[in-house]
């Protein structure tokens, strides 16, 4: 029995099943369409790296390991080793992140520690601008920017006062490892820059409220603080490396595209993205189109395993003190 115009028990349960079953119905659909979408993401990393693969395949059976720890680039013999292009894009690299690392970390430092909140988001907006910036920019600026200051400036000075080392000899061409490498600073820095503040204020302010109330100073307090965020600073540092090694256009345009290793910032050099872009137009045989994607297929292995590397304790550093 039920009262004047209500719903019967027996039928509001019905209601009540209905609606949960349409819910869950619902819901399992968004769940596994979303989750399609996720693993066709996944599954595009897989396609490539197994194109790559197989489109290098004639070089890795000729070559084997060989072609990672030979310098001879010749494609008119037909011998490719890739030993000059992994030296100069782990040097350039690693350059550029000896030049944006401490820059890249002092700002990070100011934005979030030192900063006024009227100066520090028109500062952060400017430091994440030049993330957007086209590489093509970028490699513009180095041409008639930068390489004639290093030509007319910066490599004269250095080869005479510091001639004696081995890596500031040799003609002042502009163009080489040294243009390469601040080029890639420049491009670099926002990413440390931007990463490392957000792991800095991910960081409780209880922190910091306590090392001041125990009588620390500033600097004592954002000692502290680095410390604690060192594991997310090394993870933007891993994206910041990342990013350097797979720079394509602005390196390209600068560096001086030469096949050789040698010790000398003033020296042209070659990097494995810019060795693709290139000669891939001029690969008119089967071993030199094999040759180059063989060198995409390491470059492609090492940018996603120094990017996974990076992500991961970027994501472990901000977990960990978002759930505290």
């Amino acid at each position: 029995m039920t009262g004047g115009g209500g719903v019967p028990p027996a039928a509001a349960s019905s209601v009540r099943r209905g609606a949960k079953t349409r819910w869950n119905a619902g819901d399992f659909v968004f769940k596994h369409l979303t989750m399609l979408f996720a693993f066709g993401v996944l599954s595009l990393v897989f396609l490539m790296g197994y194109e790559m693969y197989t489109g290098s395949a004639l070089a890795i059976s000729k070559f084997g390991w060989k072609f990672l720890v030979t310098s001879v680039w010749d494609p008119v013999q037909e011998e490719y080793g890739a030993l000059p292009l992994i030296y100069g894009t782990l040097v350039s690299s690693f350059l550029a992140l000896l030049i944006a690392l401490p820059l890249g970390l002092g700002v990070a430092i100011f934005l979030s520690e030192l900063a006024p909140r009227w100066l520090e988001r028109p500062l952060s907006f400017l430091v994440e601008l030049l993330a957007a910036i086209p590489s093509i920019v970028y490699g513009l600026w180095g041409i008639f920017v930068l390489v004639p200051w290093l030509r007319l400036s910066v490599q004269p000075w250095l080869a005479s006062n510091f001639g004696s080392l081995p890596f500031f000899k040799g003609p002042a061409y502009g163009f080489g490892m040294l243009a390469a490498g601040l080029i890639l600073a420049v491009m670099v820095l926002p990413i440390i820059a931007s990463i490392s503040r957000d792991v800095l204020q991910a960081i409780p302010k209880l922190q910091r409220e306590a090392a001041l109330g125990l009588g620390a100073t500033r600097w004592e307090s954002t000692r502290i603080i680095l410390s604690d965020a060192k594991s997310g600073i090394v993870g933007a540092t891993l994206l910041g490396l990342g990013r350097a090694v797979g720079e394509t256009m602005a390196v390209t345009m600068v560096i001086g595209n030469r096949s050789e290793i040698s010790a000398s910032l003033f020296n042209p050099a070659y990097s494995m993205a810019s060795v693709i872009a290139n000669e891939f137009a001029e690969a008119t045989t089967s071993m030199y189109t094999s040759a180059l994607i063989e060198i995409a297929l390491v470059l492609f292995v090492l940018t996603g395993i120094l990017n996974a590397l990076a992500r991961l304790i970027v994501w472990s550093v901000t977990r960990k003190f978002k759930t505290t």
